[in-house]
């Protein structure tokens, strides 16, 4: 979608896309304190797969934020 089509972002939805970078974040981390701490391989690798699915989340909503930020409304002075 081009720049020029897409339509700023609503107060409620930047608040549930930074809600959702929160939760990516702290889920990455709990993924990441269970592989350090687990004594199976098969776990640990799980782990290390769902960190790297949650990085992959983290990328695609700050991307989204990225491409919208040209449409946002500037304050005027």
């Amino acid at each position: 979608m081009l720049y020029s089509q897409m339509q700023p972002l609503s107060m409620k939805e930047l608040d549930y896309i930074a809600d959702s970078i929160s939760n990516e974040e702290m889920l990455g981390k709990l993924c990441a304190a269970a592989a350090a701490v687990s004594q199976n391989f098969e776990i640990e690798q799980a782990m290390l797969e769902h960190i790297r699915v949650h990085e992959h989340h983290l990328h695609l909503l700050t991307d989204s934020l990225r491409q919208h930020q040209m449409t946002a409304p500037t304050p005027n002075h």
